[in-house]
C-alpha cells in the first residue's frame, strides 16, 4: 500500500491535475494555488502544528469560519472568498475521488454573496462614434480599416475580444452565419451584418499579409497575430479622443450588442445563444441593465420626478 499522501504533496497532485487534465487556465490555477497555499498555512497557525491528513478530514464548522474570518481581516472581499471555497471544494473532491478524503463539515459552509455586478455598456450614441473614428490617428490605412472591422465584431455580432482576433484566413470572407467557438468550448453561430461584413472586406483588402486559411486573419504591425491588448489601446485613443468614461472598453461593446438587441425588443433566449452563455441567468442580467436605464429616464423625465426637484 502507498504511504498517505501529506497535504502539501495532495495539493501539488491536485495543481498538476487541474493544469494537465482538466486544462484549466493558467491564470485559474495560479489563483487556486495562492488560495489553497494561504488555506493551509492558516490552519497550521491556528493549529499551532503541521497539519496532516487527518486534520484536513476532521475540521469542523469553527475551523472554516475562523479560516473565512482570517481572509476577511486580510482584506478579501465576497468574490475572491468565493474563489478560495471554490479552490478547497475542488480539491477535496479529488481528495475524495483519489484517497478517500472527505470532510462532511465543508458541505454547510456558505459562500458569501457578492453584490451582483451590472455590465457597464456604451450607449449608441457612444458606440456609433467609437466604429466612425476608430480609424482615426492610424499612419498606416490598413490597421484604421482592421481597427473598425474588429470592433465592428464586437458590437455588430457580440464576438469576445479575444474570439474577434481569433478568427483566420479560413473564415474569410465572412459568411452571413459565422461559427465561433467561446467559453468552455461552447459553439455557437451568429449572424454577421452586412456592415460588419463589409468592414472586414475593407480591412483584408488593405491588408498587406497574405490572409492564409491557417493564419491569423487579423494582424498587428509586423504581421504577427492581432493581441487583444492592442485592441484595448485602440479603444484607449478613442476614450480619449471622444470623451468617454473608463468604462468604454472593448468588452463594454459586447455589452452593448446584448443591451440595444433587449431594448428593441430582442428575445432574452436568442440573445443567450448569440453571447454563447451557458446559463439564461447570466443573460438575464442585461433585462436588469436596461430596467435600471429605463428607471433613471423615468426619473429624470417624468414631471413628478421634476416636481420633487423644484
Amino acid at each position: 500500500m502507498s504511504p498517505e499522501p501529506a497535504p502539501a504533496r495532495l495539493v501539488a497532485e491536485f495543481l498538476a491535475h487541474i493544469e494537465g487534465g482538466r486544462r484549466y487556465s493558467p491564470h485559474t490555477v495560479k489563483a487556486y494555488e495562492r488560495d489553497l497555499g494561504q488555506w493551509l498555512g492558516f490552519l497550521g497557525r491556528h493549529l499551532g502544528r503541521p497539519v496532516d491528513m487527518k486534520d484536513l478530514a476532521g475540521l469542523t464548522g469553527t475551523h472554516w469560519r475562523a479560516w473565512l474570518a482570517d481572509r476577511r481581516r486580510e482584506g478579501a472581499g465576497p468574490r475572491t472568498l468565493q474563489r478560495a471555497l471554490s479552490a478547497v471544494r475542488s480539491f477535496y473532491a479529488h481528495a475524495r475521488t483519489r484517497h478517500g478524503l472527505e470532510n462532511p463539515a465543508l458541505g454547510l459552509v456558505e459562500a458569501p454573496r457578492a453584490p451582483r455586478r451590472l455590465p457597464r455598456p456604451v450607449s449608441e450614441r457612444a458606440a456609433k462614434a467609437m466604429l466612425d473614428q476608430s480609424g482615426e490617428g492610424r499612419h498606416e490605412a490598413w490597421q484604421g480599416a482592421r481597427d473598425l472591422a474588429v470592433l465592428s465584431l464586437l458590437y455588430g455580432a457580440g464576438l469576445r475580444v479575444s474570439e474577434a482576433v481569433g478568427l483566420t484566413g479560413r473564415d474569410h470572407p465572412l459568411p452571413d452565419s459565422l461559427r465561433i467557438t467561446g467559453k468552455g468550448g461552447r459553439t455557437r453561430l451568429v449572424p454577421v451584418l452586412r456592415p460588419v461584413r463589409e468592414a472586414v472586406e475593407a480591412y483584408a483588402a488593405l491588408c498587406p499579409f497574405p490572409l492564409a486559411a491557417d493564419e491569423p486573419l487579423f494582424r498587428g504591425a509586423r504581421g504577427g497575430a492581432l493581441n487583444a491588448r492592442e485592441v484595448q489601446r485602440s479603444v484607449e485613443r478613442l476614450r480619449g479622443a471622444l470623451g468617454l468614461p473608463s468604462s468604454a472598453t472593448p468588452h463594454a461593446l459586447r455589452h452593448a450588442f446584448a443591451t440595444h438587441l433587449l431594448a428593441g425588443g430582442g428575445d432574452l433566449r436568442a440573445i443567450q445563444e448569440l453571447l454563447g452563455h451557458a446559463s439564461l441567468s447570466t443573460t438575464q442580467i442585461y433585462a436588469e441593465v436596461d430596467t435600471a436605464r429605463l428607471m433613471a429616464v423615468h426619473a429624470a423625465a417624468h414631471p413628478r420626478a421634476r416636481m420633487g426637484r423644484s
